[in-house]
């Protein structure tokens, strides 16, 4: 258990170490975690560590005290990361024992599977070929390079709304293609 935070510490004393460590201590654990966020944290837990001890960081030792501080917090952070990923790595183990998990890397390959995937790939080319190349181009970019429909009206210099207009005529037309028999 951690000893409690001195509350009589005076703000004054406070003050001086905000002011002298936060922005190196930020610095320091920024450059190691590159998360803010994280490196957030960490600052603040430094900080809550020297107020648990209040007399320690006395003039030029001050300095050492907190970066000490520092260094510990990330070698405690490391440790527990690495305990967290071995307790997921056993969890994971212990699954697939359990499950009597055969990993299959790929699936069957019947010879009808592949010519039924093959004829509905050539249908759906067929399919695009036929559409005007506006209307093509746009269904292109929207469902297989998944751009936003602004992003495709700002590169094509159309409007949003023409836009959704083509996609929806390439999903009609394809849509009545594989209905066909």
């Amino acid at each position: 258990m951690s000893a409690p935070i001195d509350a009589n510490l005076d703000s004054q004393r406070w003050a001086e170490l905000d002011l002298r460590f936060r922005t190196p201590l930020f610095a320091y654990f920024l450059r190691r975690v590159q998360n803010r966020s994280e490196a957030e944290d960490l600052t603040q837990e430094a900080f809550l560590r020297l107020a648990r001890h209040p007399d320690k960081p006395h003039g030029g030792g001050a300095q050492a005290y907190v970066f000490t501080i520092a260094a510990n917090l990330l070698a405690d952070r490391g440790r527990s990361l690495r305990s967290r990923k071995a307790k997921e790595h056993d969890s994971l183990g212990e699954i697939l024992e359990r499950a009597d998990f055969v990993p299959q890397l790929v699936e069957g390959r019947d010879p009808e599977r592949v010519l039924v995937a093959r004829e509905t790939l050539e249908r759906v080319l067929t399919g695009l070929n036929d559409l005007n190349a506006r209307t093509r181009e746009v269904f292109i970019l929207s469902r297989l390079e998944n751009m936003q429909h602004h992003d495709i009206a700002d590169q094509l210099g159309i409007s949003v709304s023409a836009v959704e207009k083509h996609v929806m005529k390439a999903i009609a037309y394809l849509g009545a293609r594989f209905l066909k028999p």
